[in-house]
């Protein structure tokens, strides 16, 4: 078996990934990850969806294409540069709304939950994580990725992902299982 063979990308996954690569974003989701997304809410029919870091929509792609009509998708992203190609590519679906927001201020006064949230920024995921945690509705998904080391990764950043896992695998109210694939997967589900 092929992780990633065979693996059909979103309608506008390739048109992002080309505009990212044109302005040097390189904090895109990976092949795999987005296919966990998609495949993940596609699981969730009828739900709410949380994405913290949209980045220029590639990871919102992969979840749109897994959600149902009957879903929505908040997705809040704080650089307007990378934001822009998000508009642009996957703005006009109407289950989505992009919010342009510093995260850590969208949690501060999110009074909503959801049933799936992907942490892909520090707010919700190295900072204001507790935030983020509350807004799992019982049953939801709570994914943070990039746990395994990346190129990009300044110095000193793996002892934050080490004392990130570690906080997870506390939670109390939440099942965990870390996955050593794609760029390193930690899934949480309220119980």
């Amino acid at each position: 078996m092929d992780d990633d063979s065979a693996i059909q990308v979103p309608d506008r996954y390739e048109a992002i990934l080309a505009r990212s690569r044109a302005v040097q974003f390189q904090m895109n989701s990976d092949l795999l990850t987005g296919s966990f997304l998609r495949t993940l809410a596609a699981s969730k029919p009828g739900c709410s969806f949380l994405e913290l870091g949209t980045g220029a929509g590639l990871g919102t792609c992969w979840i749109l294409a897994g959600m149902d009509a009957g879903s929505s998708l908040i997705s809040v992203e704080s650089d307007r540069r990378v934001l822009a190609i998000a508009w642009d590519e996957v703005g006009a679906d109407p289950r989505l709304t992009l919010v342009e927001a510093d995260g850590a201020d969208f949690l501060a006064t999110c009074t909503e939950r959801y049933d799936f949230i992907y942490a892909d920024t520090w707010p919700g995921k190295y900072t204001h994580l507790d935030l983020a945690l509350n807004l799992v509705k019982a049953g939801g998904i709570f994914l943070v990725d990039d746990m395994l080391p990346q190129p990009s990764w300044p110095e000193g950043h793996d002892t934050k992902v080490a004392e990130l896992i570690a906080t997870l695998e506390a939670l109390p109210d939440f099942s965990v299982t870390k996955l050593t694939w794609s760029t390193g997967l930690i899934l949480c589900v309220k119980r």
